[in-house]
């Protein structure tokens, strides 16, 4: 039997090493090797270009995206990081969401999936008309051809969000792990981890930012690997949910993560994220006929 080599990129350490089990296990794998690159995100571009990794984690918005340009990139239905976003909207100043139209808002990339979702919130949520408000974006994307719309401008070469922020040079910006730990930094949404539990009660999910991913050719050739991997992951994070009540924030498997995937395909494609809209049963579809599956194989 011929056998293959796989190279994952996975931050978080119990499911990495759930995955690495699984394919280590696996006839058809000759050597597995886990990337110890961190942040992750670091990963991704490389990862859509087909450059690195058989596997991968990466961003909701990311994935989108390369499905939409035709990259050989397939969903894989796992939640990698489940994160309410509501309090990722920050300010230095007494402002509210009623002020946003017309001031400044920075956010590390437009195509950064927590900006994303926090656009969606303030859109669907909050009725805030997305193209009144400044927004300002300080790198690009990892799908170089995804342009900026046009009503987003570029911060200065060299210029630093946190300090834009703290300087007043923005008036709120997004910021999730990366918040500038300083006293006067305020989340700008009122008990927001209150708000962000009714809104995912509400609409019935958790936003989704970064979920799994396999190479069109590893599907194919390593199949039953890919399976394996998911199983020893849907394993773990079924664990993980034990009795714990409300929306499940690591939802996995095709039927579970629907709600998250479609919501974020629909703001990302009003938000210009996309050059044309992404289905979600398109990317059942694709992943399935790789893998040689029916969707029910991954929690269809």
């Amino acid at each position: 039997m011929t056998t293959a080599e796989i190279k994952f990129l996975i931050n978080d350490e119990e499911l990495a090493g759930a995955a690495l089990t699984a394919l280590e296990s696996h006839a058809s794998v000759g050597g597995v090797t886990a990337s110890p690159l961190r942040p992750v995100h670091n990963g991704f571009k490389s990862f859509v270009g087909g450059q690195s990794f058989e596997v991968s984690e990466i961003a909701i918005v990311t994935m989108l995206q390369a499905v939409a340009h035709d990259r050989p990139v397939l969903f894989l239905p796992l939640t990698a990081l489940g994160r309410h976003q509501h309090q990722t909207l920050i300010s230095t100043q007494q402002l509210s969401v009623d002020d946003l139209p017309g001031r400044t808002v920075g956010v590390r990339a437009w195509s950064q999936t927590t900006g994303m979702w926090v656009r969606g919130f303030l859109a669907h949520q909050y009725n805030v008309d997305l193209r009144s408000v400044r927004w300002r974006t300080y790198e690009g994307g990892h799908i170089a051809e995804q342009a900026e719309p046009s009503w987003v401008e570029r911060a200065d070469d060299g210029a630093s969000l946190a300090k834009d922020l703290l300087e007043g040079r923005v008036d709120f910006a997004v910021m999730g792990n990366d918040r500038p730990d300083d006293p006067s930094v305020r989340s700008v949404i009122p008990d927001a981890a209150t708000a962000s539990k009714e809104w995912a009660e509400k609409v019935g999910y958790v936003p989704v930012n970064h979920i799994f991913a396999v190479r069109e050719s590893a599907a194919r050739e390593l199949g039953g690997a890919v399976c394996g991997l998911y199983d020893a992951v849907a394993e773990r994070l079924e664990a993980r949910k034990g009795s714990a009540a409300g929306v499940p924030l690591e939802p996995y498997g095709f039927a579970a993560l629907r709600p998250a995937v479609t919501a974020a395909a629909q703001y990302a494609w009003e938000q210009e994220l996309l050059p044309r809209p992404v289905d979600y049963d398109e990317l059942v579809a694709r992943t399935c006929a790789a893998l040689g599956v029916p969707a029910s194989r991954l929690g269809g």
